[in-house]
């Protein structure tokens, strides 16, 4: 069995790369149970942790299961909050083929997913980008963006400026045109698409700035009580999901169909139905498109079975 590190994961993991491994695994579809969680107690019971555990195959070829374990105190002993692992099988066999770094590939995903879903939604000239969120999954959302869009602008804003500016120096360097923003009213009545990877409780995003043609893309929030878009951002919008899971987890969905602004059955279409072209996506220039994503062990799979 092959042990592939961090680095390594990412180095084989390119946007485009992964974009188009995303969208034939659309197309294709694998078994994706239900994830499973479980509690685990500590032996002192104070810091109780969580294990979720994320499985997806396809009949014949590949079987993959991502572990994550989240255990929130340890930021007091000096530790990240979450470790993930992700395991790759021979699903004819059982037999283990790789070990790989389950953080990158949820990142590197998350971001390709976005951009697989920009590709059929955003503007085909849109060229401006506001990014909300600078951390791990946000960071790779420009480099996903350019391989689908002719993104020439890089807006970034994040609660901690320090952190916005040093992705923005980051992004400078590798010949993009970025600037951090701290006006979010201003940059997004500038802005082609807005992506939101945060794990903001609040909204950030008011439909009343939503100008004409703008594509909204909302990945940081996977539970009920986070949100990125205000109910306004669902009033005459059109709405797309990466799985049905999306109206049963997503504060932004959630609380716009509880205020009776947004209804279930208002969906235009899931990322599978956009790549299997059983719907057209966008369908004018003046139209905003709104892209709610919580994730997929579908996505965790294909990235896998990619980077080997």
């Amino acid at each position: 069995m092959q042990i592939v590190d961090q680095r390594e994961t990412a180095a084989r993991l390119p946007a485009s790369k992964l974009i188009a491994a995303l969208e034939q695994m659309f197309v294709e579809g694998c078994e994706v149970p239900l994830r499973q969680s479980h509690k685990i107690e500590s032996a002192s019971g104070e810091s109780d942790g969580t294990l979720l555990l994320m499985p997806a195959w396809q009949k014949g070829r590949r079987l993959g299961v991502k572990t994550v374990s989240i255990y929130p105190n340890n930021r007091s002993r000096g530790l990240p909050g979450l470790h993930s692992t992700y395991i790759l099988f021979d699903a004819e066999t059982g037999a283990p083929l790789a070990m790989l770094d389950g953080d990158t590939i949820t990142s590197r995903r998350t971001a390709a997913a976005s951009a697989l879903a920009a590709r059929y939604l955003s503007r085909a000239d849109a060229s401006t980008l506001l990014l909300l969120g600078s951390g791990r999954v946000g960071s790779l959302i420009p480099e996903a963006y350019t391989a689908v869009r002719p993104i020439q602008k890089v807006m970034v804003w994040d609660i901690d400026s320090n952190s916005a500016a040093s992705l923005v120096e980051n992004l400078n360097h590798a010949g993009m045109v970025a600037t951090v923003t701290t006006d979010l009213e201003c940059a997004v009545a500038q802005a082609d698409v807005v992506s939101c990877a945060t794990l903001s409780m609040s909204p950030l995003i008011h439909g009343k700035w939503l100008r004409p043609g703008t594509h909204l893309d909302l990945i940081g929030g996977f539970t009920p009580t986070m949100r990125e878009s205000d109910n306004d951002c669902y009033v005459g919008t059109s709405v797309f999901i990466d799985t049905d899971e999306a109206l049963a987890k997503a504060g932004d969905l959630l609380e716009p169909i509880k205020a009776g602004v947004f209804q279930k059955g208002a969906v235009c279409a899931r990322l599978e139905q956009l790549c299997r072209k059983e719907h057209p996506g966008r369908k004018a220039n003046d139209e905003i498109t709104l892209f709610k994503a919580v994730g997929t062990a579908l996505e965790d799979l294909a990235a896998a079975c990619t980077a080997m």
